[in-house]
């Protein structure tokens, strides 16, 4: 393995930073985005029982903040459900730009890895071969060694370049669907919180 990264030239050594970086993204937001941290099972159950005791101080507020990004919102609208349902869904709504910002950190890192690799790897394959092309005109053909030396870097760099590429642009696409159905399944819950508060919904949890 290590004959073939030194084969591939110094252009494999951003290509293997763009690696390691990936892999820790691909790590980070596996641990990160668990729908148990996101969006635990029960509470809008849990929040409305509460509410119904009288029992939302701000302790509890302060908890169901920290608790996960369902309780951050959730809780940005309850302490301000005396204002009315119009500023307790708009202060839901700010909440949840917040969550999406936090939701999608590092992705953008990730989605700009899956761009630039394969233009790396291209990099790497004209590089490549502008040594091959450099070899003949010095040595002529007559030294096949040094012409496939100039080879095997393009055709080491435009793989590399792809390996990494491609399983960075599947978990892209894959974390920012998990986003997207996290955002829409939390908005559903705080909207519905808030019908069930304001009386316009029956409690059915």
């Amino acid at each position: 393995m290590f004959e073939i990264i030194k084969s591939g030239g110094w252009m494999m050594l951003p290509l293997i930073l763009c690696s390691i970086t990936a892999m820790a993204i691909i790590a980070e937001r596996f641990w990160s985005l668990q729908r148990k941290k996101i969006i635990p099972p029960g509470l809008v159950k849990q929040v409305w029982a509460v509410s119904r005791e009288k029992k939302l101080d701000d302790h509890i507020l302060d908890r169901l903040r920290d608790s996960s990004c369902l309780g951050y919102i959730m809780a940005a609208g309850l302490a301000n459900s005396h204002y009315g349902r119009d500023v307790m869904k708009e202060c839901i709504e700010e909440a949840g730009r917040q969550v999406v910002y936090k939701l999608e950190r590092y992705l953008n890192t990730l989605g700009t890895i899956a761009s630039i690799t394969p233009l790396l790897g291209l990099l790497g394959t004209v590089v490549g071969m502008i040594q091959a092309f450099s070899a003949i005109v010095a040595q002529g053909i007559g030294d096949p060694a040094v012409l496939a030396e100039g080879i095997s870097v393009a055709l080491i760099t435009t793989a590399a370049g792809l390996t990494v590429a491609i399983p960075s642009l599947i978990f892209h696409r894959y974390f920012e669907r998990l986003v997207d159905e996290y955002i829409i399944e939390m908005e559903a819950d705080a909207l519905r919180l808030v019908d069930i508060l304001h009386g316009e919904r029956e409690v059915l949890l």
